[in-house]
This record gives structure tokens, sequence and C-alpha cells, in this order.
């Protein structure tokens, strides 16, 4: 599912609202995560999982086209760790 079909599935299951709203409410939902993970925080949604970030150390790779060494600097990158409900439902 991409972002604008999340929306239109909102639109459809709350005709109170309009579609401009439900935009903003999405856009808001998907900041907040952004912002609380760039503070090295961390999104738990009971339920569904736990957004957190972890720790590259840097490395040194290789540029798969031309194969010759490239530094790779440290870093954090997302993950996501599902939730028991989630693990559940994809397993039955």
């Amino acid at each position: 599912m991409i972002r604008s079909e999340l929306i239109q599935t909102l639109c459809e299951k709350n005709p109170g609202l309009s579609g401009q709203d439900i935009e903003s409410i999405v856009a808001t939902f998907f900041d907040e995560i952004s912002r609380r993970l760039a503070a090295n925080g961390r999104v738990e949604l009971r339920g569904f999982g736990a957004f957190s970030t972890r720790s590259r150390d840097a490395r040194i790779g290789r540029n798969p086209r031309t194969g010759e060494t490239v530094d790779v600097d440290a870093k954090r990158v997302p993950y996501f760790k599902p939730g028991k409900e989630m693990r559940a439902r994809l397993n039955v």
C-alpha cells in the first residue's frame, strides 16, 4: 500500500472528514514518527510494532560496478520490529 492508497482508504471509512483533513493527519503521523526517530527515540504502536534506529559502524564497502573500494561512514538506520499480534496475523 502506498501513501495515496492509505489516504483513499481512510477517506472511504471516514466520510465525515475531508480528504484534505485526512492528508494532514497522515502527514502529521509520519512526520512525528520521523521526528522521534531523528531524536534517537523509539515509537511503539501496540499490536503493530516498534520503530527505532540502529547504529552501523563505518566500514569499507565496494562499488559493485567498478569493484573499487569505498569508505562508508558510520550512520543510523531505521529499524522495525513487528509486534506479537502482527506476527500472529502474518503466520495464520
